[in-house]
This record gives C-alpha cells, sequence and structure tokens, in this order.
C-alpha cells in the first residue's frame, strides 16, 4: 500500500535529515522532487498544488530555514500537510441517531459495494454488538440480492430475502417497516452500481436516500483507479451528499493518488480501507497513521492492533511456555506463519514498520512473497506428527516422501528446515529481549520467519 509514494518520500526525507543548513535552492529541490512524488503517485494536479502551496507558505511565515533544526521543521509541516490533505482525524460512522440508523452504500459496478457493506455489517456486530439487517436494493445486477444474502450468513447477521420484487422502492419500504418492527439497531442498503455514472443512476440514489434518511450515505471507491476515484467521488457527493468514503483495492495500490486527492476533491472523509477480498480484510482509516506509513515511520500502532486481534492472548502465552521448555516445533512454527498471513502477509505487517524499505527491496529481489508462506505450510502439512515433534527425524526418505506430498522439491524441504531452525533460536533470544525496542524485535522475528530464497 502506498508504496511508490513511501519510497519516494523517505528518499526526500533521508535527504533532508541531520542537515543543518537548508538554502532556498535545495528547499526548490525538495519541493520538486515532493511535486514530482506526488504526480507520479496520480494525486491530482490541483490537490498536488495546493500541498506544495501550503508548506510554501508554512515556511515562509514561520522563517523555517532560520531555525536551529530547519531539517525536522521540513519533515514535520510535510508530514503535516499529509495528514491535512488525508482528512486530519479519523471520523466515525454516525450510527448514534434514533434507531434503526440508516447506512447506504453506493458507487459503482465493480467497486466492491456489496462486499463492503457486508465487512462494515461485521464490524458493527462484533465490536459495537449492534442487531443489523442487510438488504439490497440492486435490481439490475443478476444474483445480487443472493450475493447480499450469501455473504449475511457467512457474518451471522439477518438478511431481507429475495422475494423476487423489482421495484427498488418497495425493497426500501418493506426493509424499513421490517427494521423498526422487530427492533433492528441498523439498516445496511446496498444499492445498485453502473460501469459509468449516469442520471438514471443518480436520481435512483436519491430517491432511496429521500425515502430511507439515511444517517451514512458511504462511497466505495476502487483507489486503484486513482484521481478518477476522487472525480466519481464528486459527482456523487454533489449528487446525494456522501458521508464517507470506503478505499477498496488498497492492497493493489501502490501509489496512493486516490487517498490523497479525494479528501481534498470532495470534504468528505474516507472513513475505511478495504485490504483484500476477505471479509475481515479492512481497516479504520487513520490520517495521522498513513502519513507515517508513507513518510517510512512505519505504524506499530496498526500493527499491535492488528496482533490482538488475530492472536489470541492464551495462544501467545501457550508459545512462550514452549520456548522457555524449548518445546518450538514446526506445529508453533506453522502457527506463526498463518498468523503472518492473516495480518496481511508480509508486505502487510513489513509496510507497519519503520525505516524497513531496504528490507523489502531485499525481499523484492529475492522473489520472496506471501506465495512461499503457501508453500511452506504445505511442506509442513505433509509431515507427520512425530516428524513436526522432532524434526531430526527427517532425512533423505522422509525429505524425499514430504516433497512429493506438498508439490515441492526436497531443496525446499531442506531450506525449511534450515530456517526453522534459525527461527527457534532467535524466538529463544526474544524470550530475553527489551520490549521497548518493538520495531527491531518483531523485524528480528519476521526475517527468522522468512523463507529463503527458492529459484
Amino acid at each position: 500500500m502506498f508504496a511508490t509514494l513511501s519510497n519516494k518520500f523517505s528518499n526526500i526525507v533521508s535527504s533532508l535529515n541531520g542537515r543543518g543548513i537548508i538554502s532556498e535552492d535545495d528547499l526548490n529541490s525538495t519541493f520538486r522532487d515532493i511535486r514530482i512524488a506526488l504526480l507520479e503517485a496520480d494525486v491530482a494536479l490541483p490537490v498536488v498544488k495546493e500541498f506544495i502551496n501550503n508548506i510554501k507558505e508554512k515556511i515562509v511565515g514561520q522563517n523555517i530555514l532560520k531555525n536551529i533544526k530547519p531539517d525536522q521543521m521540513i519533515i514535520k509541516l510535510v508530514n503535516d500537510q499529509l495528514v491535512e490533505a488525508l482528512g486530519s482525524s479519523k471520523v466515525e460512522l454516525n450510527i448514534e441517531v434514533k434507531p434503526p440508523a440508516v447506512i447506504l452504500f453506493c458507487g459503482l459496478q465493480g467497486s466492491g459495494k456489496t462486499t463492503s457493506a457486508a465487512k462494515i455489517a461485521k464490524i458493527l456486530k462484533d465490536k459495537k454488538k449492534k442487531k443489523i439487517l442487510m438488504v439490497s436494493a440492486d435490481v439490475y445486477r443478476p444474483a445480487a440480492q443472493e450475493q447480499l444474502e450469501i455473504l449475511s450468513k457467512q457474518i451471522q447477521t439477518d438478511c431481507v430475502e429475495n422475494n423476487l420484487l423489482k421495484d427498488y422502492k418497495k425493497i426500501i419500504i418493506n426493509a424499513l417497516n421490517k427494521a423498526k418492527s422487530e427492533f433492528y439497531d441498523i439498516l445496511i442498503i446496498d444499492t445498485a452500481g453502473r460501469q459509468v455514472i449516469d442520471q438514471v443512476m443518480m436520481n435512483e440514489l436519491k430517491i432511496i436516500s429521500d425515502l430511507s434518511s439515511p444517517s451514512e450515505k458511504l462511497l466505495v471507491a476502487d483507489s486503484l483507479t486513482g484521481q478518477d476515484a476522487a472525480n466519481i467521488a464528486k459527482k456523487f457527493n454533489e449528487s446525494i451528499g456522501i458521508t464517507g468514503i470506503i478505499l477498496t483495492r488498497i492492497d493493489g495500490d501502490g501509489r496512493g493518488g486516490a487517498a490523497l486527492s479525494i479528501k481534498s476533491t470532495t470534504g468528505s472523509p474516507i472513513k475505511y480501507l478495504g485490504t483484500g477480498e476477505k471479509i475481515d480484510q479492512i481497516e479504520e482509516f487513520y490520517p495521522e497513521r498513513i502519513a507515517n506509513r508513507i513518510l517510512g515511520m512505519g505504524d506499530i500502532i496498526t500493527l499491535v492492533e492488528k496482533v490482538s486481534e488475530n492472536i489470541q492472548k492464551d495462544e501467545l502465552e501457550k508459545l512462550a511456555d514452549n520456548f522457555k521448555k524449548g518445546k518450538f516445533d514446526f506445529s508453533d512454527f506453522a502457527k506463526q506463519l498463518k498468523q503472518m498471513k492473516n495480518m496481511g502477509g508480509i508486505d502487510g505487517i513489513l509496510s507497519m514498520l519503520p525505516g524497513i524499505s531496504k528490507t523489502q527491496k531485499m525481499m523484492a529481489s529475492n522473489n520472496i512473497n506471501d506465495d512461499l508462506i503457501i508453500k511452506q505450510l504445505a511442506i509442513i502439512s505433509s509431515m507427520t506428527k512425530k516428524e513436526k515433534t522432532n524434526p531430526d527425524l527427517i532425512k533423505a526418505s522422509r525429505k524425499k516422501r514430504i516433497a512429493n506430498g506438498s508439490g515441492t522439491k526436497i531443496q525446499e524441504v531442506n531450506k525449511l528446515l534450515k530456517q526453522f531452525m534459525q527461527s527457534k533460536k532467535i524466538m529463544k533470544k526474544m524470550n530475553n529481549m527489551n520490549t521497548n525496542n518493538i520495531g527491531s524485535n518483531l523485524i528480528n522475528k519476521l526475517r527468522g520467519n522468512m523463507p529463503t530464497n527458492y529459484k
């Protein structure tokens, strides 16, 4: 996420760090680099101009170049401007209204509306303990209503069953009546999308909005479309007045132009980031944390939250107890790999750690990616219970059987065995490490879990 922009800004920050004197020529060069970085990230030109002008005004107004530490002051101003462009502060969903609170989802076809609606429903059910009812007003796309029903069963929320109604107004009225009579806290409405924005679509959205009086009108936008996402958001905002944005496919967006353009263009806050297709792959949007990631400063808070969400306390205690007793085996190792995968994979974890761009480049050059975690888990799954507990048993004939069973090569089994022993040594050392050094500790742990180069 934001890899291109992060690399560019990390280089800009590195070029300023430690410089006691910064001339106007140096400053102009820095502004030029920032402008290029933003444009290459597909940030809208008006947003780029405003970004640069705001920093210039603050530098001149505060006499930054005459400051004792101008480098740190400039970096802080760039960080502050990034936070401002991203939305200044986190904005919560407005659901504290007379029930049922209505959340309306809108957007173009294929942007991920239906899945995003289910993701938000799961968050509100699990974290806010709300009673949720979902309904699809999409009477055009084949199986749109069935898709929402399937997702609602998956997350264990209620859904208005498909009753073959082709009148979206009747569907909304029936859903509202059900939500009120059966005392639901929240009604989530999924609407129809179109390939392109058209007046028929906007008129339909206006009618649905007028009928349901939503407290939240969330636009779901595909971040891969860059500044086009901002232009689309502007049109939706002009039509129905959106209250928030969910950016999807952030996991595939290396540029970040949509996130930086959309708030400035619409004035509406980004509230969530869709980080993958799975139902739990969504993050609350914190402008300051994202700004830190872009500048290469990491996001330890989000990482710790992910750890607490994906790793049970009793599991951690059991694992720590095994380390102390010297019982760390392949079953424990497999759990670690699965936890890394659940937390967003190697790239997802590393993107939240400060100063790891070199590590990411090393990984890319060695073809290290999440596919290798899947391959490693397959190798471990092909081991017997005795082999997992006692890896010393794994000799030539066993290696051949494990390789055949996992669809890998004997060399790959050998590398995993070597990696396991390295990880075991590191995990023993981590028991005595200072918890204040969480960043470097976690990097070392990950390096122990990272597969070595497979050719």
